[in-house]
């Protein structure tokens, strides 16, 4: 039964990624997420269900368009697989949970977030915003729900809204300090994102997410550095690098921080 449930989640992982690859397209464009229907960037013709089945189309096509053999962007099918690979790996790692759908929620959207400051260099506050209210919502209902009567739908680590506020003016001012010494270092957007990145970690796992961030940034800084692609590096904004942490830490960010916390 899991194993079937774990395919049937992956399946709609990649699903969920072929709308999120229209969100990556028109929401730093300003445009409606629902009309018009999907359709050819380049001659506007819109597409057929044929063309739009996630992961098999883009292969079947080998990445061209249809109707007239415009390039579709490698990223359709990386988005596509890798929401697909994060709800396996949540599904995998917490079961049929309210946990499962936190983290697969949350991890799309920081897809989304990682995805559009890659391609456009923009933090979207009509993504990050909403983001950080829903992430709210949900520590108020937990916290509110009776815990004798809602046992199993206690998700969040202790202390639950406390948790969450610490981490998101834990990581909020860490990067704001930083910004303000250094204003060309990053921008205002990765302060937003650190802020956001704690209210869903909560403390501690906000610093297990953040190190990740720093650590990975730091990583291929030095390696395009050693490889002489310098300017390469100039070219990737930051966010890219901080958005992956808090995915990594909702999967197994208790189990790193255990870890570390367990080292002689």
């Amino acid at each position: 039964m899991n194993a079937a449930l774990t395919v049937v989640f992956t399946l709609l992982g990649v699903a969920v990624g072929s709308f999120l690859n229209v969100a990556i397209d028109r929401l730093p464009a300003r445009k409606s997420l629902v009309f018009p229907s999907s359709h050819c960037d380049k001659f506007q013709h819109p597409l057929s269900p044929g063309d739009l089945i996630p992961v098999f189309s883009y292969l079947w096509l080998q990445g061209r368009c249809r109707y007239c053999q415009a390039r579709i962007p490698l990223r359709v099918l990386v988005i596509e697989l890798s929401s697909g690979l994060l709800f396996c790996l949540a599904f995998w790692r917490y079961g049929l949970s309210a946990e499962f759908a936190i983290t697969a929620f949350f991890g799309i959207i920081f897809v989304v977030i990682v995805a559009i400051d890659w391609e456009h260099k923009l933090f979207l506050n009509r993504v990050v915003y909403p983001s950080a209210v829903i992430v709210l919502i949900i520590l108020a209902i937990d916290f509110l729900l009776p815990r004798r009567l809602f046992p199993d739908l206690l998700f969040l680590p202790p202390p639950k809204i406390l948790s969450g506020v610490i981490g998101g003016a834990l990581g909020f001012t860490f990067f704001l300090i930083f910004y303000l010494i250094k204003p060309g270092g990053m921008g205002a957007g990765d302060v937003k994102l650190a802020g956001l990145i704690g209210l869903v970690t909560g403390f501690p796992l906000i610093i297990v997410a953040l190190f990740i961030g720093i650590v990975l940034g730091g990583v291929v800084a030095v390696t395009l550095i050693l490889l002489k692609k310098r300017g390469l590096k100039d070219t990737i904004p930051y966010g890219v690098f901080l958005g992956v942490g808090p995915i990594v830490t909702l999967l197994w960010g208790s189990d790193l921080l255990n870890w570390y916390l367990s080292l002689p």
